[in-house]
């Protein structure tokens, strides 16, 4: 039997009549770029969200990018101002900060969670700290109470990277993506609300910041013709604003499948050399990825294990931000930060396969190679 780590073919065809019939909807109508699709996806997912505004664009990276550099241009933030942010990301929301000059300062993750320690955010805030930026990684709840008071206490931004967790939420109900002052979200294909192309989405209650970014996504022109800002060309297409405002209308449900496949795993999965990060309330963890944790240094022997009986597994991230070349030189990093718990992560990290479309008996078959293992 092989069981892929996630086929976006099978994933497609859950609702393929239907993204069918929106593409044709859009080919025929005539206009592609900037129209009702667009509207009604950004009005829909705003409202799935909670937020007054959510501003198309054309991928995740950029969502986070145009957050940033609108907050330079309202003058909140400026080039040389840090943002502290979880040190064991995914390199975008870094790569986010960067882009626009500012200094990420990055803070180790609890190791029983994988999302970034709040105990120790604090001792990292200096006079030139303008954000915050947590990351719902892998679909689980990254935001507490201590980090929302530590922003209002040091009237920082609270910035989230919601690339993975569509659909997750907070205790209080809230959902990921309203609980910041805004919130960058991904639809690249493999997310649980996923194009059939690059796209992405900034959602917020500040009106300012909508108006700001949706001007610097459009070549920062706020009227034709006009350019108040030297913005750049960054806009969700009405083809993939269409198949996500079908997708979005199952999202829920998908995500449900994927809890009925992560509680298999937790209740099943018994292997020593395994550890699981810490069960959450089924609200406040979206399940976009099942990380585990292999021991003994055995995490690569487990993945080609795996592959060899058909399961197919990815390692998330195998290379540290802070250990990639890309930021080698970088002050920040000079000489190269030591963070053992992100170096663990990054070390002993490996996804096993969740989605929307495997079946039960695909886990158990998943589940009994990792327990002969």
């Amino acid at each position: 039997m092989d069981i892929p780590f996630l086929s976006l073919k099978e994933v497609t065809a859950l609702h393929g009549a239907e993204i069918n019939a929106a593409v044709a909807r859009v080919v025929n109508s005539g206009w592609y770029l900037q129209g009702k699709e667009n509207e009604l996806f950004e009005q829909h997912y705003a409202e799935f969200i909670g937020t007054k505004n959510c501003i198309g664009c054309a991928n995740g990276l950029d969502a986070l990018i145009w957050i940033f550099r609108a907050y330079i241009e309202m003058g909140v933030m400026q080039p040389g101002d840090q943002v502290i942010v979880p040190a064991n990301t995914y390199i975008a929301t870094i790569l986010a900060i960067t882009e626009n000059g500012l200094v990420p300062v990055l803070c180790e993750p609890k190791i029983n969670t994988l999302e970034i320690d709040d105990d120790l955010i604090e001792r990292l805030i200096t006079p030139k700290t303008k954000a915050i930026c947590i990351v719902h990684l892998y679909g689980r709840i990254a935001y507490t109470e201590k980090i929302g008071n530590l922003c209002k206490k040091y009237n920082l931004k609270l910035i989230e990277d919601n690339a993975q967790a569509h659909g997750c939420k907070y205790n209080d109900g809230r959902m990921t993506g309203s609980i910041g002052d805004a919130a960058g979200h991904s639809f690249y294909p493999g997310k649980n609300l996923g194009a059939l192309g690059d796209g992405g989405a900034v959602t917020t209650n500040d009106e300012e910041l909508a108006k700001t970014i949706r001007a610097l996504a459009n070549y920062g022109s706020q009227k034709k013709y006009v350019f108040k800002y030297t913005g750049r060309n960054s806009r969700l297409d009405e083809i993939q604003a269409a198949i996500l405002d079908v997708k979005l209308k199952y999202l829920v449900e998908d995500n449900q499948h994927r809890k009925e496949v992560a509680h298999y795993y937790y209740k099943h999965i018994n292997n020593p050399l395994i550890i699981m990060p810490d069960l959450l309330p089924d609200n406040q963890n979206a399940y976009h990825l099942f990380p585990i944790l292999v021991g003994e240094g055995k995490r690569d022997a487990l993945h080609d294990y795996l592959e060899q009986n058909g399961v197919g597994t990815v390692c998330h991230y195998p290379i540290a931000p802070h250990k990639q070349e890309c930021y080698n030189k970088e002050k920040w990093n000079t000489p190269q930060l030591s963070l053992p718990i992100t170096e663990r992560i990054a070390d002993g990290e490996l996804s096993i396969p969740i989605g929307p479309s495997i079946t039960l008996e695909e886990v158990a078959q998943v589940v009994e190679f990792i327990n002969r293992f």
